[in-house]
């Protein structure tokens, strides 16, 4: 097993939230100096002109990101795509956030039932949602909520705006229960 290879798939999949030295020890099973020296081998890969990403380490997490030198493209990209309609994904990973804020990424994934974290950074990126603090639990995840972008967005005045959900319980009829209020109905009737 290519253990540098993992770590890479670790930074990736952790996104902004990143990761501790301590959850890729325990991850790869191996020691501290392991750990070192496969982030340094990895971080060594990403400083070569021709990567776009580098690992940095920033919130006492190891994390994937991308490099200042090419931040004018990036801008771009955002620029051009906020004239583009956002995805259904992306519009429900708002609802989400809208509606449960402060919510970290793994509270929104467990109520999609699907990973967002490049929707997530997608957001981040358009400036509808910013990180608003850190929950205080194992790795202190980033919480996120809606922006005044957000609103503009949507045309929204404030957050009290929001259409209400209604949740409906489903009723479930029992068959001996519905014929007997069927029944009573018939016996009212012919009385």
């Amino acid at each position: 097993m290519n253990k540098k290879a993992v770590l890479e798939g670790i930074l990736f999949i952790v996104g902004d939230e990143g990761t501790t030295l301590d959850e890729i020890k325990s991850i790869l099973d191996i020691n501290d100096e392991e750990v070192k020296s496969l982030l340094m081998e990895l971080k060594k890969d990403y400083e070569s002109n021709d990567r776009g990403l580098r690992i940095s380490y920033l919130g006492n997490a190891f994390k994937l990101t991308t490099k200042e030198e090419h931040k004018e493209y990036y801008e771009k990209l955002v620029t051009n795509s906020r004239t583009t309609n956002l995805s259904t994904a992306a519009l429900e990973v708002l609802a989400v956030i809208a509606y449960n804020e402060p919510i970290t990424r793994l509270q929104i994934d467990e109520i999609r039932g699907v990973n967002s974290s490049q929707i997530v950074r997608k957001l981040l990126a358009f400036g509808l949602i910013k990180v608003c603090g850190k929950q205080d639990s194992l790795g202190k995840p980033n919480l996120y909520k809606t922006t005044n972008e957000f609103l503009d967005y949507f045309g929204l005045s404030s957050k009290d705006d929001l259409p209400d959900i209604i949740y409906e319980a489903k009723e479930e009829n029992d068959n001996g229960d519905l014929y007997e209020s069927t029944y009573k109905e018939i016996n009212e009737k012919n009385n």
